[in-house]
């Protein structure tokens, strides 16, 4: 990229105001997105075949997004050449299979299950940063990372800690364990990706993982009755394909770039958080005091992992 391109890449970027670089807000609306896809997907179970709903979700957020990214994904269609492989790594691991696996994973457990799990996501990527960037938690992430989990747990478990013995862990939670584990992949991966505008690098892997798809797709239409026209169902899909995935994906990955792969990983901790909030609201749910201390705990968490470390004097 030239200087002359990285000036007006900046330029055009920075027209996105003070939003497009506050991470912890970027990060936070994109967890937002993603607490919500856990209760649609979930409601889409047996309705909507889960190679089908990631399929439809990431193509129609390819059209959506393409527009938009046209003039820069040209631009920059030479470092996404030059970087094929990993390009293609980062969209089959963060779009065809997470998804995936995270729709099948929801046809046979709960979305309170799959809230919780997903609390372990920044262990997952701790564990790929370390094996594949040889980076190390800080004891202050390590920390945050704890606090935050007891915050989840808190809310998920409504205050009685004894009671996770008493979940029912089954065949969708190890199936979203390992969509988890791809995840944390995707992360690290996509922290390393070359450089590029967002809008190229988002559009980019939306398209290639919609892509990667298409054979699965075409097994899955052999092998199961197709998704019904109907209004519930055309109105989950709108959902996936808009909130966790243009809007969730643009801002996460946005937030990855400015942050760093770890301190950007105690976000999955607001998942559940912001999970509980949206039954409260659309369930009609009563807080309770455990929901005070829960969010504390876990916005205190996420504020201790997430700080830039400071310098060592000398």
């Amino acid at each position: 990229m030239s200087a002359s391109d990285q000036i007006s890449d900046a330029a055009s970027q920075g027209r996105g105001g003070w939003l497009f670089n506050q991470p912890y807000v970027l990060l936070s609306i994109a967890a937002f997105c993603w607490a919500g896809n856990a209760i649609v997907g979930r409601l889409a179970a047996g309705h909507i075949p889960p190679v089908t709903l990631a399929f439809l979700r990431w193509f129609l957020a390819f059209l959506i997004i393409l527009p938009m990214a046209w003039k820069y994904l040209k631009r920059d269609w030479n470092a996404i050449r030059a970087s094929l492989g990993t390009m293609i790594l980062i969209s089959f691991t963060g779009i065809s299979v997470f998804t995936s696996l995270q729709y099948w994973s929801l046809e046979h457990t709960t979305a309170l299950n799959t809230l919780l799990l997903q609390s372990a996501g920044p262990l997952f990527v701790a564990a790929w940063s370390l094996a594949l960037l040889g980076v190390r938690l800080t004891l202050a992430q390590a920390i945050g990372v704890l606090v935050s989990l007891t915050g989840v747990l808190v809310i998920l478990l409504h205050g009685d800690l004894t009671a996770i013995a008493k979940i029912d862990f089954n065949k969708g939670d190890l199936i979203f364990t390992v969509a988890l584990l791809i995840f944390g992949l995707y992360t690290v991966m996509s922290s390393r990706r070359p450089a590029m505008h967002d809008l190229s690098f988002v559009t980019f892997t939306f398209g290639c993982g919609s892509a990667v798809l298409i054979p699965a797709l075409i097994a899955e239409l052999l092998w199961r009755p197709a998704m019904e026209l109907n209004a519930s169902n055309l109105l989950s899909v709108i959902y996936v394909a808009v909130f966790p995935s243009t809007i969730a994906y643009l801002c996460y990955n946005r937030g990855v770039h400015l942050i760093g792969a770890n301190r950007a990983a105690p976000f999955f901790h607001v998942v559940p958080a912001f999970g509980s909030v949206m039954a409260i609201v659309f369930l009609g749910e009563r807080p309770q005091i455990f929901h005070f201390i829960g969010f504390a705990l876990v916005l205190t968490g996420v504020f201790v992992a997430s700080r830039k470390p400071t310098a060592a004097p000398g």
